[in-house]
């Protein structure tokens, strides 16, 4: 499915009361998954076991 036609089906999904925030907010969040999934695709992520040292660093401090 191309971007529009994911922004179109996804406008179409919300009520008919939707506001301008609550489109920016649905497209914002199908972006921001959408690329999230494109980076682990591309191996760009970091492990698990790399996230709960730092955040046990963090924490200790």
């Amino acid at each position: 499915m191309k971007i529009k036609e994911i922004a179109i089906e996804s406008i179409k999904a919300l009520p008919n009361d939707v506001t301008w925030e609550d489109i920016k907010e649905r497209i914002d969040f199908i972006a921001g998954v959408r690329k999230g999934l494109m980076e682990l695709d591309e191996g760009r992520y970091i492990e698990h076991e790399d996230i709960k040292r730092e955040l046990k660093e963090w924490i200790s401090k």
